[in-house]
């Protein structure tokens, strides 16, 4: 007998029983973006490896460590796309489309990174992303922030708002410079990580999970007293367009983002449901990026947020959050029965998209099919044999108790169907 051959460490199944979740989830993140104005977008799951080395930098724990990359048969460098929004501007810069004016988009998909898999973080996730190009006001980062808002109230997701501004370009060059002053001065207080950001990144140790750096940080220079004026402007219309909102948010002097190509706005959700304090989804202006890989100076500003996360957070309460599609088990005996079943269902379906017909195929018995429609979980059962052929109608039975079986007449089930669903 061969070997089974299994799934790769941290690349998982997503199994029909718990797809419903996964459905729920996507249709409630699409509808919510559609409605706000954004449109989808979609970028291959393989990019030049250029892409990401520009877009993220060399020097980054992502592009040393974690990116999946190989060379083709051209001896061209490829690789599996480890986030969202650099496949998204390389398609900005190459279809020039920031000329047609502001572009609102969002993205959904699988990315890939070689990291210790982990509950909720796994080699292959899956994100959602949304980005804007071509605005500079203040008003789409609360916009964005507004729209995350409100699909965590719709999921019952309880997540409380970080911010903080990472000024301009100028003035994050001279708090940098600051910064890695102080940290120099208590480099014997560094850990080995943090002595390795020194070099490559000062502000990613603002960043560090290491409890004994604590003070060290809670004492470094701020960003937030290093702004230009400008910087100060955009902050404040920003916060006061959140009170606007009544969107509750806490300003975090130690939110930073690693990447040189990051200004001005940053934000977080962070939710303590999984057990320990973690971020579910993050966003920024990164008005530098589009010009750093090759377009027009373009501001630009997204989010994205990690689906495996969101969905451990609501697989508790998804029952009373996700109202199931009516459900009809159709079971039918004889080869006319059989014929007519398939035709009915079909006109039932495209008058009535928004429910689910389960189209018996065993070819068992009428007793035998019962059992499968008890077992499917539908609420009703709708039978079709050689006698209700003959007169012309159709037995109508509800499986969960909510009245008593009924004969309804062929040219009548869509009507009734109407009136009961």
């Amino acid at each position: 007998m061969s070997k089974k051959i299994q799934a790769i460490r941290g690349m998982n199944d997503l199994l029909p029983a718990d797809s419903q979740i996964w459905s729920f989830l996507d249709s409630t993140i699409n509808n919510l973006l559609l409605s706000y104005g954004y449109k989808y977008c979609r970028t291959p799951n393989v990019e030049s490896t250029e892409t990401f080395s520009r877009a993220i930098g060399e020097v980054t724990d992502i592009v040393e460590k974690e990116m999946y990359t190989w060379k083709d048969n051209n001896g061209d460098s490829l690789t599996l796309r480890p986030e969202g929004t650099a496949g998204v501007v390389r398609m900005m810069i190459e279809h020039n489309l920031p000329r047609e004016g502001i572009q609102k988009v969002f993205y959904s998909g699988p990315m890939f990174r070689h990291e210790r898999p982990q509950k909720g973080r796994y080699r292959q996730f899956h994100q959602v992303g949304a980005e804007v190009f071509g605005a500079l006001d203040a008003k789409i980062d609360a916009e964005l922030i507004s729209i995350t808002d409100i699909l965590w109230k719709s999921l019952k997701i309880n997540a409380q708002l970080e911010i903080n501004s990472l000024g301009s370009t100028a003035s994050r060059a001279l708090y940098r410079e600051t910064l890695t002053r102080y940290f120099n001065d208590n480099k014997d207080r560094l850990d080995e990580d943090s002595s390795r950001r020194l070099k490559t990144n000062p502000l990613r140790i603002l960043d560090s999970k290491n409890k004994d750096l604590e003070a060290l940080i809670s004492e470094a220079p701020k960003m937030i007293d290093h702004l230009d004026k400008e910087s100060n402007k955009h902050f404040e219309a920003l916060k006061n367009y959140l009170e606007h909102l009544d969107i509750p948010y806490t300003v975090n002097t130690k939110l930073v983002r690693g990447l040189d190509y990051y200004n001005q706005t940053v934000f977080e959700w962070v939710s303590d449901e999984l057990g320990s304090q973690g971020t579910i989804c993050g966003g920024g202006r990164y008005d530098g990026l589009v010009e750093k890989m090759g377009g027009n100076p373009t501001p630009a500003i997204g989010f994205a947020m990690g689906l495996e996360r969101i969905a451990l957070l609501i697989q508790d309460k998804y029952k009373e959050l996700f109202s199931d599609r009516p459900h009809l088990y159709f079971l039918s005996m004889g080869e006319s029965a059989h014929c007519e079943s398939m035709k009915l269902s079909r006109q039932i379906l495209e008058v009535m998209p928004h429910i689910t017909i389960t189209n018996d195929i065993t070819m068992g018995n009428l007793k035998s099919q019962m059992k499968k429609a008890n077992k499917s979980g539908a609420d009703y059962a709708m039978i079709l044999g050689d006698e209700e052929l003959a007169k012309n109608v159709l037995s109508f039975k509800p499986l969960k108790g909510q009245g008593v079986q009924q004969s309804i007449e062929l040219e009548g089930i869509i009507q009734h169907l109407q009136e009961i669903l």
